[in-house]
């Protein structure tokens, strides 16, 4: 029998947590992932399967929208959902018998590292890391963006916290460039 420990994106047996003035950089490893692309002709089904599953309009371009299970647009017909790990670990197949062949469903979770930044002057911090415009976030913003060459998905939650979902096969540089960002904007 083997005995597996589950690891962080970061390779740790708990999550990461940084604090650098006055923002904190935690790595959430606590998040189940699944993509849905709706299939061709069946684009208002898929739209109506998310929008039932988040209990709110499914999100239409660089928006996000939900509460315990959330989506984020990613393209045209297609979205990524959310939801905490413990009460949705098979979020994609759960998503497979509801859409009854109206959308392709993935599991996500092991492919994509999310760290989430909170606290004040976060702007500052992703002005030195993309040109999305996060100084105009309000909040429900979900945005596709390059994080040093890092094709990452920006969602704001306020502007006080924004999430970066990355590649996690980069969990490691994504890290130091966003840590790095942090301390040269405070």
């Amino acid at each position: 029998m083997h005995d597996l420990i589950a690891i962080s994106p970061l390779g740790a047996t708990r999550p990461r947590i940084d604090s650098h003035g006055p923002v904190t950089l935690t790595e959430v490893t606590d998040r189940a992932l699944a993509s849905v692309a709706a299939r061709l002709g069946h684009e208002a089904q898929a739209n109506a399967l998310v929008a039932s599953l988040i209990g709110a309009q499914a999100p239409g371009p660089a928006r996000m929208g939900g509460e315990t299970l959330m989506a984020f647009w990613m393209g045209p017909d297609q979205w990524m959902l959310d939801a905490p790990i413990d009460s949705h670990e098979d979020l994609a197949e759960r998503i497979k018998a509801e859409a009854k062949g109206s959308a392709s469903v993935t599991d996500q979770t092991g492919a994509w590292c999310r760290f989430d930044l909170s606290g004040d002057g976060l702007a500052d911090v992703f002005e030195r890391l993309t040109n999305a415009n996060t100084r105009a976030f309000t909040g429900g913003e979900a945005q596709r963006a390059a994080v040093e060459h890092m094709g990452c998905f920006l969602l704001c939650h306020s502007p006080r916290h924004i999430s970066v979902i990355g590649p996690r096969s980069s969990a490691g540089s994504l890290h130091h460039a966003l840590l790095t960002a942090i301390r040269s904007a405070h």
